[in-house]
């Protein structure tokens, strides 16, 4: 088959390249000049999701908001439109802990196939993507580490590796840790690890070209016809909406497949709006700092993750990566920049983050600060399979944990794209379906 993928972010090349694997044809559409540099390239680092990250975990369950809504690291706002009350309403059922790790359990299927397929792609291509194994949940207060026992017992259940540490054990296990303010404990993950999307991405990325796929980058897709599988082209370099009004239609280029699969992020929701595709997605901010590591003997040899205020550290070679600080912008301002001051504020809170956990360590004058969107589904799942356009497919709300995830779910939409047998259960699959939210 004939297949065009409109995004290159983690979600693309990966789908790009599970497409290609099943045998079809793949074109790859993305209006940046090269992959994963939207809200792939600020991503965390943390490799795939465990129950203690953030929408899953019983300590973030989102009936725990307020208690942390106005914290160190996030800011959330809400639009008011009925849309977002919509999806509002549906994030804030107060799931209790048990009902959280059900919708963990409900995604690790997934997790399980991500690990399978990240680590089939690590052994045929030998990749080298600065991966790091270890990651350490710290926590300031007794009261934090008794919220996450339902998590403790999740993981002792399915047999993940862990280890539950006292103050004095987590600053042996990472040294770079300072004494004061002191900590209550931490969770040390101890084969779970961390490591860098974009350069992953951008590896995978080569592959594919020298198999023969094709990119088209610095491209917009201005039109999507779900059913004809049809894709229009703005010209290149013209990205002002005057400009593109004044165009002749004929300078569109215009290209058709046998289906189009969309894992363009933000990028989506207006193609989707034109194929007539509701669904209840809302976009968070995510704010990085990525800044040089200034003395290496002090600096951290394991992922360092905060998980009460949803800051994770984590070292890459002579770099430190800090990534927190969520926002949810209107989707009518999308398109626009956040408020300055309001995105200083958040930034300013986790580079306060670094100085609490590893004061001294980075030179944060001169590290480089990004923001992106991310769409985040309203039960925490990815949004994976056809949609009522049986040639329109999504792969998309990853969320902000687990990269990796999209190499599961790559895998899981081929399989069913091309008709063989998927190796996730069908109640996952409906799951992750794009119908579910029909019900």
């Amino acid at each position: 088959m004939d297949i065009i993928v409109i995004g290159a972010g983690i979600a693309g090349i990966t789908t790009a390249y599970s497409l290609h694997t099943a045998g079809h044809r793949v074109c790859v559409i993305e209006r940046q000049t090269t992959v994963a540099q939207k809200a792939s390239f600020g991503h965390g680092g943390v490799i795939l999701p465990t129950p203690f990250d953030t929408w899953f975990g019983p300590e973030l369950s989102f009936s725990s908001w307020p208690a942390w809504l106005g914290g160190e690291s996030t800011r959330v706002r809400f639009s008011k439109n009925l849309r977002n009350c919509s999806w509002t309403r549906r994030f804030f059922k107060q799931p209790s802990s048990e009902q959280c790790l059900a919708r963990y359990a409900r995604l690790k299927p997934l997790i399980d196939l991500s690990s399978l397929t990240l680590a089939e792609i690590e052994t045929r291509h030998a990749f080298e993507f600065e991966q790091r194994t270890g990651i350490l949940h710290l926590f300031r207060h007794a009261s934090e580490l008794k919220r996450i026992a339902p998590a403790l017992l999740f993981l002792k259940q399915h047999e993940h590796p862990y280890q539950l540490l006292n103050a004095e054990e987590c600053y042996q296990a990472e040294p770079s840790i300072p004494l004061q303010p002191p900590l209550a404990g931490g969770i040390l993950l101890p084969d779970d690890r961390s490591a860098n999307c974009p350069l992953f991405a951008k590896q995978l990325k080569q592959v594919l070209e020298e198999a023969g796929v094709r990119f088209l980058l610095g491209r917009k897709v201005a039109r999507i016809d779900p059913a004809l599988a049809r894709v229009e082209l703005e010209p290149p370099h013209h990205h002002s909406a005057s400009a593109l009004s004044s165009l002749p239609n004929q300078t569109f280029e215009s290209m058709t497949a046998d289906a189009i699969v969309l894992t363009a992020g933000t990028g989506s929701l207006p193609l989707l709006a034109q194929a007539g595709v509701r669904l209840p997605l809302q976009l968070m901010q995510l704010h990085t700092i990525i800044a040089p590591i200034a003395y290496e003997e002090r600096a951290p040899h394991l992922t360092l993750i905060d998980t009460v205020q949803h800051i994770t550290m984590a070292r890459f070679n002579n770099r430190l990566r800090v990534a927190g600080g969520i926002v949810g912008p209107r989707l009518k301002q999308a398109q626009f920049n956040l408020n300055h001051t309001l995105r200083q504020q958040t930034l300013n809170k986790v580079a306060h983050a670094v100085h609490n956990w590893l004061p001294g360590i980075t030179k944060l004058s001169t590290g480089s600060y990004w923001d992106g969107q991310k769409l985040l589904s309203p039960d925490g799942l990815p949004i994976v399979g056809a949609t009522a356009h049986p040639r329109l497919w999504v792969n998309l709300a990853h969320g902000p944990v687990g990269w990796a995830l999209t190499c599961g779910a790559a895998k899981a939409l081929a399989d069913q794209l091309t008709g063989q047998a998927c190796e996730l259960d069908a109640d996952t699959l409906m799951a992750l379906s794009p119908t579910r939210f029909e019900r």
